[in-house]
């Protein structure tokens, strides 16, 4: 990969990262209510689930660009149309809201139990097979290994991220009450991000 696309990448990622959804904000409340090692085990659980989707992203990118360039080619921009439609969304979402006091959990389960609910859910291997093949570059190595290395940056970004919101839960969940706009505006600066990467598949090489 190009330095400029790295860059590229681990920008976008980033800022996807730090945008509230539905795993960050898991672990800023499990953070919250359960303690700042809660939440950094949360963080962990949550990263390692990362591995699950892009090793299905991988091989399925392989199985396709082994069948057919063209289709490979659809998919790309199906996914181009993807990002632009869900930054989209991010654009016209709501406030962020943060509930907590939830029952403390052992360490181990609120791992397992983050790292489960990560693998089950359809929407992040959607993502996964959307965003990650972007990146990928036709003269490179073997797009699965390319696939893997992108997956292991996004999962290194995660949870650095996540593992920071979870270690000052208590002071990142109280700045969040008190503005309630800063979460508007993360979902405007991620919608933004996905509308440009989108753009750049539709309209580049």
């Amino acid at each position: 990969m190009h330095a400029s696309q790295l860059t590229l990448y681990i920008g976008a990622v980033f800022i996807l990262a730090i945008a509230p959804g539905p795993d960050n904000i898991q672990v800023l409340v499990r953070g919250i209510s359960q303690g700042r090692m809660a939440g950094f085990v949360a963080a962990c659980g949550f990263a390692f689930g990362v591995i699950f989707h892009t090793t299905i992203a991988a091989v399925g990118l392989a199985a396709v660009l082994r069948a057919s360039p063209v289709a490979f080619q659809m998919i790309k921009y199906a996914g181009a149309a993807y990002l632009f439609w869900i930054g989209i969304k991010s654009w016209r979402s709501g406030s962020l809201s943060v509930a907590g006091n939830a029952p403390k959990k052992s360490l181990w389960l609120v791992f397992r139990q983050c790292v489960i609910g990560n693998m089950l859910n359809p929407k992040v291997t959607l993502f996964f097979l959307v965003f990650l093949p972007q990146f990928v570059q036709k003269n490179g190595p073997s797009p699965a290994i390319q696939m893997m290395i992108l997956g292991g940056i996004f999962m290194m970004m995660a949870f650095l991220v996540f593992s920071t919101i979870g270690i000052f839960a208590g002071t990142v969940g109280a700045w969040l009450k008190r503005n309630p706009k800063a979460g508007v505006w993360l979902d405007r600066l991620a919608g933004t991000t996905f509308i440009g990467v989108g753009l750049k598949v539709a309209f580049g090489d």
